[in-house]
């Protein structure tokens, strides 16, 4: 028995770090603008032939994630018709071919449209791996592995922070190439997910997958069981939008998924470098980067050990009361650094450092890891996928707003200002994730929907 736990969990381990490495590419390729978009608007390093204007620069950050809000509509669609194996693998087609094309660019336009495919690819991909992982996973097991897709993306954030602003573009780019084609290779291998497998009424190869990342047979019956009741009641899209159960389940990540940008903080992360030369701090801002970049790494290799020790809403609360107190902090630096005559020194030089590294441990330890896994185990298996490309589409459409207009807020009200309000709503989404989102750790889906209020699951449940 012994011998067959260790086996089972080292497939599931397996598993998610090898789709996981398309994550790690998506890590690469979100933080591109950081180191990138200095260069383009210097001028001296670049491939087209004029530095970049403001606006420009705003388009290349923010225009993936309009063109996703589109298709990402089609998500949904594409893991019920071709599966959560086969959607990865389509995917990365596109992603090589812009990645390629980004090396050769001459003029902006043709930046804009390979930043747009590889954003609106690269937020695919936060789609369908947790899907495809929660849906290999045990449940015991869930959230742990769920933290991969943050650790590897993380690890490509570390790498591009690390690497991006110390080569050059067509260097850079060429390894974001490479990487791309590499971690495309191990996809061919993987299982499809058993519960796409049983959907589609193969049942059979649904059963041997699961009895190779499951520990017992007893668990396979269980989750075949679970499949079953998930499945009995076929519901059209528009039916579901008017089932109070998946109502209230589609709010409660719309607030996660929405949450996650209304804080502030990918808008901040995509801007780092060009934020932290704004402090005019002693601090050098290639080296701040780094530092911030790390920090975000160990907070999200430091989730998957939470995520055992406590439960979800938990570490969704305290990430945001740690967000506040980050974006508290640059609220602060900046009322006071943009004072007429105010010299930058002693403990307010090393404030925003202070502050980003505060914001973004917190954040990556917490919402910014855990809102994938919670807004996917929201969702039972038949609504899974609907629902959870909704939630996604909201986070695509936040994403847009926040990093599209930063530097319109920044113009606008300041860099104070935009970080007060920031600060204002991370204390309203943590207010609501403590009056309205339910713990999910260690509840199976059928669990969790009966303490989303779920009556028919419920009745079933009692009857058996």
């Amino acid at each position: 028995m012994k011998g067959k736990l260790s086996s089972a969990l080292i497939r599931q381990f397996t598993i998610a770090t090898l789709v996981n490495l398309v994550s790690l590419t998506a890590g690469v390729s979100m933080l591109w603008s950081s180191p990138m978009l200095v260069k383009l608007r210097n001028g001296t390093d670049t491939p087209l032939s004029r530095p970049i204007t403001q606006e420009e620069g705003s388009w290349i950050v923010s225009g993936g994630y309009l063109v996703a809000c589109i298709t990402n509509l089609l998500a949904g669609t594409l893991l019920d018709k071709i599966g959560r194996k086969y959607s990865i693998i389509l995917i990365t087609i596109p992603r090589i071919c812009a990645s390629i094309w980004t090396i050769f660019v001459t003029e902006v336009w043709m930046l804009i449209f390979c930043r747009m495919v590889m954003v609106s690819t690269d937020n695919y991909i936060y789609v369908v791996i947790p899907v495809y992982v929660s849906e290999i996973a045990n449940k015991e097991f869930r959230a742990s592995l769920g933290t991969f897709l943050h650790i590897l993306a993380c690890i490509g954030i570390v790498a591009t922070l690390s690497i991006g602003p110390f080569v050059s573009y067509t260097i850079y780019n060429c390894l974001v190439a490479g990487v791309i084609v590499l971690t495309s290779i191990p996809l061919l291998f993987l299982p499809e997910s058993p519960v796409h497998l049983y959907t589609t009424g193969r049942t059979d190869d649904a059963i041997n997958v699961l009895s190779k990342v499951r520990e017992t047979d007893v668990q396979v019956k269980q989750e075949i069981e679970d499949y079953k009741s998930s499945k009995k009641e076929k519901i059209a899209k528009l039916a579901l939008m008017k089932d109070k159960t998946f109502l209230k389940s589609l709010s409660l990540g719309i607030l996660v998924c929405g949450g996650c940008n209304a804080v502030g903080y990918n808008a901040v992360e995509f801007y780092l470098q060009t934020i932290l030369e704004a402090t005019h701090s002693s601090l050098m801002p290639e080296v701040a980067s780094v530092i911030v970049g790390c920090i975000q790494l160990s907070a999200a290799v430091c989730t998957s050990f939470f995520t055992k020790m406590f439960g979800r809403r938990p570490i969704l609360i305290y990430s945001l009361i740690g967000m506040l107190c980050g974006m508290l902090g640059l609220g602060v630096f900046f009322t006071y650094s943009t004072r007429e005559g105010y010299v930058i020194s002693g403990f307010l030089n090393y404030l925003p450092i202070i502050s980003l590294i505060l914001a973004t441990y917190s954040f990556n330890i917490g919402i910014g890891c855990l809102l994938f896994i919670v807004t996917v185990e929201l969702f039972e298996g038949r609504t899974r996928a609907f629902g959870y490309t909704i939630c996604f589409t909201f986070f695509l459409l936040s994403a847009f707003i926040t990093t599209k207009y930063l530097e319109a807020m920044f113009h606008a009200f300041g860099y104070s200002g935009t970080y007060w309000f920031f600060s204002a709503m991370c204390l309203i989404i943590c207010t609501l994730i403590v009056l309205f989102v339910p713990e999910t750790k260690g509840k199976t889906i059928t669990e969790i929907q009966i303490a989303l209020g779920n009556k028919k699951i419920e009745a079933e449940v009692g009857n058996k």
